[in-house]
């Protein structure tokens, strides 16, 4: 039987980048080579222990942008054996998004189990990012993701949505048909001597928003 894992990301600072060395940036939403490598802590798999990831790899995933956040820049030194450098990091601020997995019921089951009592400290994206409140939230059944997206009550308090009407940004692994575009995005290999990623498709979506969505009223 398929499910759907709902997730809440929320938290001061998130960072969700690909990007290394100097300069690293944030995507604007998580991404899901990022929320892999969180299940893989919450469930005690060590990066350079992880071996094969189908398992978490084969979820779909998806994720609805609840409140975009501010774009934060920060400057650090940094040294090696010969000399200093400045790095540029980027990070997202007061961000919150909803996260949806549909797969395997038993598997999301013990996920939901690792969320709520992890093996190892979870963080979005940097170790200078942990959550801000509960990380799980549901697990619905007998439903499709895109749906589930698409109604689900926002899990944020402010009564009007920030991107104005028009709607939340929603983005999906792609059905089997058209992608509107792929991202190098899923995980090969967290060992940090040799990460590794491969491709996915990606649909992107809008959640309709009017100033009286009666939806808004079921805020948590």
């Amino acid at each position: 039987m398929m499910s759907t894992l709902l997730m809440r990301f929320a938290a001061p600072m998130q960072s969700w980048g690909t990007d290394k060395f100097e300069r690293r940036g944030t995507e604007t939403a998580p991404t899901k080579s990022g929320v892999i490598g969180l299940l893989a802590a919450a469930l005690g798999r060590k990066r350079n222990e992880c071996g094969d990831m189908n398992d978490l790899n084969s979820l779909r995933y998806g994720v609805r942008v609840e409140r975009k956040g501010e774009l934060l820049r920060d400057y650090q030194t940094a040294k090696s054996e010969t000399s200093s450098y400045v790095t540029t990091r980027y990070y997202l601020s007061d961000a919150v998004f909803l996260i949806g997995l549909e797969g395997d019921d038993e598997l999301l089951r013990q996920l939901s189990e690792a969320l709520q009592s992890p093996v190892f400290p979870l963080f979005f994206g940097r170790r200078s990012c942990p959550p801000e409140g509960r990380v799980f939230l549901k697990i619905i059944r007998d439903k499709d993701l895109c749906d589930i997206l698409l109604n689900e009550p926002s899990i944020i308090t402010e009564r009007r949505n920030e991107n104005g009407v028009g709607g939340r940004r929603i983005v999906v692994d792609a059905d089997d048909g058209a992608a509107d575009y792929f991202s190098r995005d899923v995980p090969v290999s967290f060992d940090q001597s040799h990460r590794k990623y491969g491709f996915r498709r990606v649909s992107e979506l809008q959640r309709e928003v009017t100033e009286h969505d009666p939806m808004l009223e079921l805020d948590e």
